[in-house]
Protein backbone atom coordinates (compact mmCIF):
# COMPACT_ATOMS: atom_id res chain seq x y z
CA UNK A 1 0.00 0.00 0.00
CA UNK A 2 1.33 3.09 -1.08
CA UNK A 3 2.03 5.81 1.64
CA UNK A 4 2.03 9.57 2.04
CA UNK A 5 3.38 11.91 4.06
CA UNK A 6 1.49 14.67 6.57
CA UNK A 7 2.60 17.47 7.87
CA UNK A 8 1.37 18.80 10.98
CA UNK A 9 2.03 22.63 12.55
CA UNK A 10 1.82 22.41 17.00
CA UNK A 11 3.54 24.58 19.38
CA UNK A 12 7.19 23.56 20.63
CA UNK A 13 5.99 22.71 23.96
CA UNK A 14 3.07 21.02 23.20
CA UNK A 15 5.25 18.93 20.82
CA UNK A 16 7.74 18.20 23.51
CA UNK A 17 4.76 16.72 25.87
CA UNK A 18 3.10 14.89 22.96
CA UNK A 19 6.78 13.41 22.32
CA UNK A 20 7.39 12.43 26.04
CA UNK A 21 3.97 10.77 26.48
CA UNK A 22 4.17 8.74 23.32
CA UNK A 23 7.58 7.68 24.67
CA UNK A 24 6.21 6.39 28.13
CA UNK A 25 3.07 4.72 25.56
CA UNK A 26 6.15 3.30 24.00
CA UNK A 27 5.41 4.27 20.95
CA UNK A 28 6.78 6.81 17.98
CA UNK A 29 4.76 10.05 17.11
CA UNK A 30 4.01 8.46 13.70
CA UNK A 31 2.13 5.33 15.25
CA UNK A 32 0.26 7.85 18.04
CA UNK A 33 -1.15 9.32 14.95
CA UNK A 34 -1.43 6.59 12.72
CA UNK A 35 -3.64 5.09 15.29
CA UNK A 36 -5.79 8.61 15.77
CA UNK A 37 -6.51 7.98 11.88
CA UNK A 38 -7.47 4.61 12.04
CA UNK A 39 -9.48 5.49 15.02
CA UNK A 40 -11.15 8.20 13.15
CA UNK A 41 -12.13 6.92 9.82
CA UNK A 42 -12.96 3.10 11.25
CA UNK A 43 -15.91 5.91 13.72
CA UNK A 44 -16.31 8.03 10.84
CA UNK A 45 -15.75 10.59 13.85
CA UNK A 46 -13.55 12.23 16.48
CA UNK A 47 -12.74 9.81 18.84
CA UNK A 48 -13.29 12.83 21.58
CA UNK A 49 -15.73 15.46 22.52
CA UNK A 50 -15.02 18.77 21.13
CA UNK A 51 -17.09 21.31 22.69
CA UNK A 52 -17.06 24.93 21.91
CA UNK A 53 -18.24 28.00 24.26
CA UNK A 54 -21.28 27.82 26.14
CA UNK A 55 -23.81 29.79 24.12
CA UNK A 56 -26.45 32.43 25.66
CA UNK A 57 -29.28 29.95 25.55
CA UNK A 58 -27.18 27.27 27.23
CA UNK A 59 -26.03 29.83 29.85
CA UNK A 60 -29.68 30.81 30.01
CA UNK A 61 -30.59 27.04 31.05
CA UNK A 62 -28.12 26.33 33.08
CA UNK A 63 -29.29 29.87 35.50
CA UNK A 64 -32.77 28.51 34.92
CA UNK A 65 -32.28 25.28 36.49
CA UNK A 66 -29.90 26.63 39.46
CA UNK A 67 -32.94 29.00 40.03
CA UNK A 68 -35.53 25.81 40.09
CA UNK A 69 -33.01 23.75 42.55
CA UNK A 70 -32.82 27.18 44.74
CA UNK A 71 -36.23 26.88 45.39
CA UNK A 72 -36.46 30.77 46.02
CA UNK A 73 -39.49 32.47 45.21
CA UNK A 74 -39.81 34.21 41.52
CA UNK A 75 -39.46 37.94 41.11
CA UNK A 76 -41.59 40.04 39.69
CA UNK A 77 -40.30 42.74 36.81
CA UNK A 78 -40.19 45.31 38.90
CA UNK A 79 -37.83 43.91 41.32
CA UNK A 80 -35.65 42.41 38.98
CA UNK A 81 -35.67 46.11 37.77
CA UNK A 82 -34.76 47.74 41.28
CA UNK A 83 -31.73 45.09 41.52
CA UNK A 84 -30.45 46.04 38.25
CA UNK A 85 -31.17 49.99 39.28
CA UNK A 86 -28.96 49.49 42.29
CA UNK A 87 -26.17 47.20 40.93
CA UNK A 88 -25.79 50.04 38.54
CA UNK A 89 -25.92 52.43 41.21
CA UNK A 90 -23.03 50.97 42.91
CA UNK A 91 -20.89 50.56 39.98
CA UNK A 92 -20.94 54.12 38.84
CA UNK A 93 -19.99 54.97 42.48
CA UNK A 94 -17.08 51.99 41.99
CA UNK A 95 -16.29 54.09 38.92
CA UNK A 96 -16.02 57.44 40.56
CA UNK A 97 -13.87 56.82 43.07
CA UNK A 98 -11.18 54.77 40.94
Amino acid sequence: MAQSAVTVRIDSDMKSQFDELCEQFGMSVNTAFNIFVKAVVRSRSIPFTIRGNKTALDLFMQQRKAAEISHEPEMSLEEINAEIRVAREERRKKQQTV
